[in-house]
C-alpha cells in the first residue's frame, strides 16, 4: 500500500481497476462535480493507467484508488490535479462510492492526502472546489481543516441557463 490508515489505504491504479474506473467515470449523476460531460471508453482508461498516470511532476494529476483495509475492495478515487510545484500547491478531489459514505473514508483520505502532499510533494497548500449547495462536502473540508477563501459567483452551469455558485477552499500547511 501507498499510504495506509487506520481503516483504509490509498494505492496507485492497477490494470484490473479499468472496470470501477469505467463505472464510475460513466457515472452522469457526478459529472456536474467531476467537470465531466462526455463518456470514458475502456480503451482510453487503459491507455490512461498504462501511460498518461505514470509521473504527477509531467501529467500535473495523479490519480489514487481508496481500498477498505479489512475487505480489501476499492471504495473510491482520490485525485490530486492542477499539480503546481513551482508555487508549491494542488487540487484534490475524492470519491467515495455510495454505500461507504458517511463513514470517515472521506476524512481519512483526506488526513492521508494532506499528510503525502505536505511530506512527500513538500507543498504549501492543497485545495477544492464544492458547490456551494452541497453542505456534505462543505462541512466535511471545514471539518478537515479547509477554509473557505472565496465564492465564485455562477461558477459552474446546471442546466440551460442555471449556474451554481462554488466555494474554493484552501488548506495551507502551517511553516515549521
Amino acid at each position: 500500500m501507498f499510504l495506509k490508515g487506520p481503516h483504509i489505504s490509498i494505492r496507485a491504479l492497477e490494470p484490473s481497476d479499468v472496470g470501477l474506473l469505467y463505472e464510475w467515470e460513466n457515472d452522469r449523476s457526478i459529472w456536474a462535480v467531476s467537470y465531466t460531460q462526455i463518456p470514458f471508453s475502456k480503451f482510453i482508461l487503459e491507455e490512461f493507467i498504462n501511460t498518461a498516470y505514470q509521473d504527477i511532476y509531467t501529467s500535473k494529476q495523479l490519480r489514487l484508488m481508496i481500498q477498505d483495509n479489512a475487505s480489501k475492495i476499492t471504495i473510491g478515487i482520490l485525485d490530486l490535479f492542477d499539480f503546481e510545484p513551482q508555487h508549491a500547491r494542488c487540487g484534490i478531489g475524492i470519491y467515495v462510492k455510495d454505500e461507504h459514505r458517511n463513514k470517515g473514508v472521506a476524512m481519512e483520505t483526506i488526513e492521508l492526502a494532506k499528510k503525502y502532499c505536505s511530506e512527500t510533494l513538500l507543498l504549501k497548500q492543497i485545495y477544492v472546489h464544492v458547490n456551494a449547495t452541497n453542505e456534505a462536502s462543505l462541512a466535511l473540508f471545514q471539518k478537515a481543516g479547509f477554509e473557505k477563501s472565496g465564492l465564485k459567483r455562477a461558477w459552474t452551469r446546471s442546466a440551460l441557463n442555471t449556474y451554481d455558485d462554488v466555494w474554493f477552499l484552501q488548506f495551507i500547511f502551517p511553516s515549521e
